[in-house]
């Protein structure tokens, strides 16, 4: 009798069992239809790709003669789920950087943590080697915007609508000088209702 209560252990064990299958990390894969690295990493391009063929650059090189400078701040997640801004935020730095079009620096918790090795650098390296503070090239502008939802449910289907709205913002005056907009729209069939 033991014997046959352990088998059946066994065998209720072994079907709960997790199976785990790695496919492609730049396949699409979208099981519930939330927001996922896919849809970070296609509105990410999509809207650096708007930015950068507006008029707000050429603007820009011809009354300074140089590539603007861009930082991406803070960009808010006022969706309905949890949403890793850090990854968009990384996915739109990426773009921005591998254009060519733009030079960019380092955000606030980038800067300080260089800034503490300068200091640090100031202490114990060697005079010839030392990186010199106060050489930071500041930007010109600022990328900021947030991540808004509306989730539409009627029994077990849902539809999830994204609405990503960033802008690019001058710190020498404070002009808006792009505003960017991209939507994704899904359609999720025998959805589990998540809010």
């Amino acid at each position: 009798m033991k014997k046959l209560l352990l088998c059946c252990l066994v065998v209720v064990l072994a079907a709960c069992s997790t199976s785990v299958k790695r496919v492609d990390p730049n396949s699409t894969v979208d099981l519930s239809g939330a927001w996922n690295d896919a849809d970070s990493a296609r509105v990410a391009k999509t809207m650096v790709e708007q930015s950068l063929s507006s008029a707000w650059i050429n603007n820009h090189v011809a009354s300074t003669g140089k590539q603007p400078t861009v930082i991406v701040g803070q960009i808010r997640n006022l969706s309905h789920e949890h949403i890793s801004t850090g990854t968009f935020v990384s996915d739109i730095q990426r773009e921005l950087i591998n254009s060519g079009k733009v030079e960019f620096v380092a955000d606030s918790t980038q800067r300080q943590e260089i800034r503490n090795e300068r200091k640090d650098q100031d202490l114990n390296a060697r005079e010839d080697t030392r990186s010199e503070a106060g050489q930071e090239i500041g930007a010109d502008y600022m990328m900021k915007g947030q991540i808004n939802t509306i989730l539409d449910v009627e029994g077990k289907n849902q539809v999830r609508f994204y609405q990503v709205d960033l802008n690019l913002i001058s710190l020498k005056d404070n002009r808006v000088v792009w505003v960017g907009q991209e939507k994704i729209k899904k359609l999720v069939s025998n959805a589990k209702i998540r809010y």
